[in-house]
């Protein structure tokens, strides 16, 4: 893909903080909010955002918003700030810094935004999209009871999402599923275990298959892809990796390994729009379907995942819900709906939202500006 290149006037991060509309609960733990790093790129009259979707603890990834912050102003600031430069380039130039995919890809998509709006295009086709809607699936926490827990499918059913995927863990798993069956024999259902399982739980997990489920989630620990490959040999419900998939190279050998059916792409994990393109072209040629998986992201990152989820080979619904799925209200002025079951990326130049400054501003933790 060959891009123009522009320059980058001003760069501005503000540290956030919203609350959950309700604890949301995993194997690794409770998050009750969201604190992340907004990333705003001058050029010219245009503004491009990016998102980080790393969290304030190394429990998820041993990236954290201070280790972001560290690279952002030691290393990434210092190669954008007045330079001519795209999303390709950007992503070349810190090729040689290893890891934090987290980190490079808050501003590789802030990037990418800037690129769209200067060609006056709607993301999703300047990333080669070809889906006008997307379909959505949701995510249910480790709830309280198997009661309440079944009330929430209830509800998101009601709401028209097309694919029902509930948390689980040891002591959290085979009765719930069991449970959740009954009252939903034929409802599309999928479980993510968040790497709560060890090796030595494979003969338990071949039980996986008497519950119709699409797939089962990284149920193992995420460096482990052989012994996954090991489990997926003795079960016939499809593995799907998520923490496993690091980045592209990562990828294409747990699918050459078969440790993985289907591929969860989480754009804001892997390194960013460039990396996911190439898991997206991976996946097809290995007959290896995927769809989008979320970070809990405020509209800003949830509009990178709506314009990604457009892609070919998204052939699952995607972890996008609503905005007001997890906040009482988004930092956007038109929040993430959905109709049907469906979401429609934005027609507008670039990610297409808008930031309400006057909210965010209530939000904002601390703010950096380089000139």
């Amino acid at each position: 893909m060959d891009l123009e290149s522009f320059k980058v006037d001003e760069i501005r991060l503000w540290r956030i903080k919203l609350e959950y509309r309700e604890p949301f609960r995993t194997s690794f733990g409770v998050e009750k909010c969201k604190e992340t790093i907004i990333i705003g790129l001058k050029s010219g009259d245009y503004y491009g955002y990016g998102e980080l979707v790393a969290i304030r603890e190394p429990s998820y990834s041993y990236e954290t918003l201070d280790t972001a912050l560290s690279i952002f102003k030691e290393y990434f600031i210092p190669l954008v700030l007045k330079k001519e430069l795209n999303p390709y380039i950007f992503y070349n130039e810190t090729s040689w810094i290893r890891g934090h995919p987290m980190a490079k890809a808050a501003f590789e998509m802030a990037l990418w935004d800037l690129h769209a709006k200067y060609l006056e295009k709607p993301l999703y086709e300047v990333i080669g999209g070809s889906r006008k809607k997307v379909e959505v699936g949701v995510s249910i926490g480790i709830q309280d009871s198997v009661d309440r827990l079944i009330r929430r499918i209830e509800e998101y059913l009601e709401e028209g999402y097309r694919r029902i995927k509930i948390k689980i863990k040891p002591g959290w798993d085979f009765e719930v599923l069991e449970k959740v069956r009954r009252e939903f024999p034929d409802i599309p259902l999928t479980v993510d275990a968040n790497a709560a399982y060890t090796k030595e739980d494979i003969p338990r997990l071949t039980n996986i298959d008497k519950y119709n489920l699409l797939y089962l989630e990284q149920p193992l620990y995420y460096w482990d892809i052989y012994y996954h490959s090991i489990l997926q040999r003795k079960i016939s419900t499809p593995i799907c990796l998520d923490e496993s998939l690091q980045n592209s190279l990562v990828t294409e050998a747990a699918i050459k390994m078969g440790a993985t059916k289907i591929i969860n792409l989480k754009p804001g994990r892997v390194g960013g729009i460039i990396e996911s393109l190439h898991i997206n072209e991976i996946g097809l040629k290995n007959n290896t379907p995927m769809w989008i998986g979320g970070m809990l992201e405020t509209g800003i990152g949830r509009s990178f995942n709506v314009s990604i989820a457009t892609l070919d080979n998204v052939k699952y619904p995607s972890d996008i819900s609503e905005s007001r799925r997890y906040y009482m209200k988004d930092i956007i002025t038109e929040e993430w709906i959905m109709e049907n079951g469906f979401m429609e990326p934005r027609k507008e130049a670039g990610i297409g939202v808008e930031i309400d400054w006057r909210y965010f501003y209530k939000k904002v933790l601390k703010e950096w500006v380089f000139r």
